[in-house]
């Protein structure tokens, strides 16, 4: 079964990104970001709150510290630094999910720090480090270092596919500082065509591999409601069931 993921609870103080609550029922999983490069511990909590009300799994979103840049620039840091840094949001954002009785159901990094988590072991090893200790998945992208790392270790690896990103000859996402809006059926098909035949079409029109297991449609994509909508029902029964009501 496949799920279906967005990355939310991204607002920050007053100023209010994407729409999490209209996306909620067409996604399975919500990443939560943990505060170093959006949210805060009022729109955490209320996030946590919302996936509770739709049965949604959660995990957290955690990034390197970088707020101001929405944590899509690279910065040099130590495997030990990096981990206490990735702990840190993890830890906060777990008291939302116990006090809410929601288990940490998987960890996903953020921008800059999944591109390099893709490509440099030592960050994947460190994040390995974070998803040993709390016993959970990590998403990523098949075929890097997410993958040979992550299974490595023994930590589950969860193949990320993206809705409304593009990819290079190499099977990469290209990662833009916006993203821009995504004519919903396009996407619904590119998911489709990655789920049934493991194949995704590159920029320059030609075809790589592709292994998916969950599919992210951002929350700050303009149109993210109406791209999560297309593609949840072009899947149709190939998705994952809800979590079970939670206490």
């Amino acid at each position: 079964m496949i799920n279906i993921n967005s990355d939310m609870g991204e607002s920050f103080g007053i100023w209010k990104l994407g729409d999490d609550e209209a996306l909620m029922p067409y996604i399975t999983e919500a990443n939560i970001a943990c505060g170093f490069h959006a949210s805060d511990p009022n729109h955490m909590r209320m996030t946590v709150a919302l996936a509770k009300k739709y049965n949604i799994r959660v995990g957290a979103h955690f990034s390197l510290p970088d707020l101001q840049g929405f944590g899509r620039r690279e910065m040099k840091m130590e495997r030990e630094e990096l981990f206490n840094v990735i702990v840190y949001q993890v830890g906060a954002l777990k008291s939302f999910l116990d006090m809410a009785g929601v288990p940490l159901n998987h960890l996903k990094p953020h921008g800059a720090l999944y591109g390099m988590a893709a490509r440099q072991s030592d960050i994947a090893n460190a994040i390995a480090d974070v998803a040993l200790h709390y016993q959970v998945p990590v998403f990523g992208l098949a075929g890097t270092c997410h993958e040979q790392v992550y299974t490595e270790r023994g930590v589950t690896f969860v193949p990320e596919f993206y809705a409304d990103l593009d990819y290079d000859e190499n099977g990469g996402l290209i990662i833009t500082r916006n993203h821009p809006h995504t004519d919903p059926d396009d996407a619904a098909e590119k998911c489709l065509r990655a789920v049934d035949d493991g194949k995704v079409k590159t920029v320059n029109g030609n075809w790589v591999s592709a292994t998916v297991n969950t599919i992210c449609v951002h929350s700050d994509t303009p149109n993210a409601v109406e791209v999560a909508r297309s593609v949840r029902e072009k899947l149709g029964d190939r998705v994952a069931s809800p979590s079970p009501a939670y206490t």
